[in-house]
């Protein structure tokens, strides 16, 4: 069976559309579906930062802690496709809610695993492995739900909303997970985060929707699948978008972890500089965030975005051949907000252009990020051990403004694309 197209129901009971930054707040369904947003993305910083340092703590094994966060980021590549799948098949606020109980009770028995049986690596190992799962059938239900919150018109203040609150979690959920750690426990952070999922739960259950209409279609899971993959290859234009949130996730989304070869090898601050420049850029990225959702009709088009995805490229080239940090501030700011800005407009501009009854398969090729950003940045650190961090930041950012530049030239249906 599968999902057909329904009609967005919440216009029809909210307020006239007023363009603004936050426009999407205007309506009662995305209001709920913000807040749960909120409270779940600091959640999720709470229990990364605390996973991190228990594995740490505990081992002392830096190639353990890598295994873990492969363990939570390897099932989100490998299996947001049939994730999508079942988004477009099921009702998806109902889906939301299922992964939402699932991911609590892993959370509920990793708090129990660490309180009472002094959990070893493999424990750990194997429930952050089924966390990345869960998110995996979580993600694609998420995002695909936005659409039916908003009226079309509201979409670019939606999403860049949801990128506004991912990153400022980035900021709140460590500092409040550094305290949580050092007054009440390890165990405590695990605990605020599996009652971060009931928070979500709430307000799923208090959206104003309707059930999906579900229409049973002699269509096999696999036929599903190949299905999605049949319709982005019918649709250039869909799977450009597809490639421009993609291509910058390699090439130069890894700037952030690499933040700490620079704060050590090249303008040598130290932890200090790092935690400075790792603030700027989340700084930067709500800015960016904030100025996609302003600008709302000009991040629907096809030439802002692309415009957008070169200034990120450019300011991440500046950022490696700044000459000092003082130098290096501005453009980090920048990469932070064209990042964030590109991002959004990105996503606006696919959310409106996708075929609701393929939504959830499209929107899971995004989720792929999770895996390639890993890729991208052990490339860049190989490339750095033969040539410098400066020359492999600016190598590889460099690629992404020339694919901006193509896109531009050889892609006119990207550029003018307007949704």
């Amino acid at each position: 069976m599968t999902v057909s197209a329904t009609d967005k129901t919440a216009p029809a009971a909210e307020p006239e559309f007023k363009p603004g930054t936050f426009a999407a707040l205007g309506y009662r369904n995305y209001r709920l579906f913000w807040a749960g947003n909120a409270i779940s993305f600091v959640g999720d910083w709470l229990d990364q930062v605390a996973l991190n340092w228990l594995v740490i703590s505990t081992t002392n094994d830096p190639v353990m802690l890598g295994l873990v966060n492969l363990g939570r980021g390897l099932p989100i590549m490998l299996f947001a496709m049939f994730g999508g799948v079942i988004a477009d098949r099921v009702d998806r606020r109902t889906m939301l809610i299922c992964t939402q109980f699932l991911a609590m009770m892993v959370a509920i028995g990793l708090a129990i695993t660490v309180a009472f049986f002094n959990a070893s690596i493999w424990m750990i190992l194997i429930l952050a492995t089924c966390r990345g799962l869960i998110v995996a059938f979580n993600l694609p239900a998420r995002h695909s739900l936005v659409y039916h919150l908003v009226p079309r018109e509201a979409m670019a203040s939606a999403v860049s909303l949801n990128s506004i609150t991912l990153n400022t979690a980035k900021i709140i959920g460590p500092l409040a997970s550094a305290a949580i750690i050092s007054s009440l426990g390890i165990t405590a952070c695990f605990i605020a985060n599996a009652l971060s999922f009931t928070a979500v739960m709430i307000m799923l259950l208090l959206l104003d929707l309707p059930r999906q209409k579900v229409e049973r279609k002699e269509e096999s899971f696999l036929a599903s699948l190949v299905g999605g993959f049949a319709y982005m290859r019918r649709e250039p234009v869909l799977l450009m978008l597809v490639l421009v949130a993609l291509v910058p996730t390699f090439f130069c989304q890894p700037y952030i972890q690499f933040l700490a070869v620079f704060a050590a090898q090249v303008f040598d601050t130290g932890a200090t500089g790092l935690g400075f420049m790792t603030a700027l850029a989340a700084l930067g990225s709500i800015c960016g965030g904030l100025l996609a959702s302003r600008m709302q009709r000009d991040a629907r088009r096809g030439s802002t975005m692309l415009a957008f995805m070169a200034g990120f490229g450019l300011s991440l080239i500046l950022f490696s051949a700044a000459p000092n940090i003082y130098w290096a501030i501005p453009v980090l700011f920048a990469a932070g907000a064209m990042h964030i800005a590109y991002n959004s407009s990105n996503n606006t501009i696919l959310q409106l252009t996708v075929d609701d009854a393929y939504r959830g398969r499209v929107l899971s090729c995004l989720f792929m990020t999770r895996g390639i950003m890993p890729l991208g940045t052990a490339s860049m650190a190989l490339i750095s051990a033969a040539v410098g961090p400066r020359l492999a930041m600016g190598m590889m950012s460099s690629v992404v403004v020339i694919f901006a530049i193509v896109l531009w030239l050889w892609m006119p249906r990207l550029r003018m694309l307007k949704v």
